[in-house]
């Protein structure tokens, strides 16, 4: 399970990478930049959301290390504090799409953007559907010695979603004010 994590964190990162490289890329080659005299976006959704998941580790790790001690009680509360997190994040989301200052498809500008944020929040649908699953199966059983192991990879794989997220996060809000 680590391997397979560690795989698909490995092409993860790879994919936005490239789409950093591929916004910066496309900045250099514009006589202005956002195109089409649209606005950075603003800041209050993104910067708020950030501070939702920088905050989201604090449950993320108390899930994680519970996991480790086998301490059921505990994996339950940091489960349902992580999918609090989880379900504040996405609602923000919501709300940073509005603030975007631009559509997927108005120019080249807009395109990276809306891939940057859409594959973000992707990442971040699938980790809240996992750790419902985890959340279920922890409240329900059957437990076994396996699903201890899932949730720490799923702290893990969360750890990711955040780490992914500020050069992304600087990329989308500072590179069109640089």
């Amino acid at each position: 399970m680590w391997w397979g994590t560690l795989g698909l964190v490995a092409i993860e990162s790879t994919v936005f990478a490239l789409i950093i490289v591929t916004y910066f890329y496309l900045r250099g080659l514009a006589d202005a930049w956002p195109l089409s005299g649209s606005l950075p976006p603003d800041l209050l959704w993104g910067t708020l959301n950030t501070a939702v998941l920088l905050l989201s580790m604090i449950p993320n790790e108390m899930a994680r290390r519970a996991a480790e001690r086998l301490d059921l009680r505990g994996v339950r509360i940091g489960l349902l504090w992580c999918m609090v997190f989880s379900a504040a994040f996405l609602a923000v989301r919501a709300l940073e799409f509005t603030a975007l200052n631009c559509a997927w498809d108005d120019d080249a500008y807009g395109s990276v953007v809306w891939m940057m944020i859409g594959l973000h929040t992707m990442h971040l649908i699938t980790d809240m559907w996992d750790s419902a699953v985890l959340t279920v199966l922890m409240h329900t059983g059957p437990l076994d010695g396996k699903r201890f192991v899932d949730v720490s990879e799923n702290a893990g794989y969360w750890y990711f979603v955040v780490g992914s997220w500020l050069p992304i996060y600087a990329t989308v809000y500072f590179g069109a004010r640089m």
